[in-house]
């Protein structure tokens, strides 16, 4: 539950600290997220089954990443949950996100 955890987290926090999160995201660029779509839906569960014998376990990262609400949406929830001074920043052509906020 993520709106459950974000508010756990923010609760322990002291007044003034910090959360910062570091998620995987959907690239936007042309080119870019066709192969990050292959890469992880197709190519890394392949190959992991082959040294794990558990292609679900590698399955996973991509629907997990999927199903993540990201950039406005992701912000949103963290408005909701308390945090102030929230601030975005898209990593690596979109494949990661930097998130921070303050309690």
């Amino acid at each position: 539950d993520l709106v459950k955890g974000l508010s756990e987290i923010r609760r322990v926090l002291r007044t003034g600290g910090r959360l910062v999160v570091l998620e995987f995201s959907k690239p936007t660029a042309f080119g870019i997220r066709e192969m990050y779509n292959l890469y992880t839906g197709t190519l890394a569960p392949s190959l992991g089954s082959l040294f794990s014998r558990n292609r679900e376990a590698y399955r996973y990262l991509h629907d997990s990443v999927q199903a993540f609400p990201e950039g406005a949406a992701f912000m949103k929830v963290l408005a909701d949950c308390g945090y102030r001074d929230l601030k975005s920043k898209r990593l690596s052509f979109g494949i990661c996100s930097i998130y921070a906020g303050t309690k």
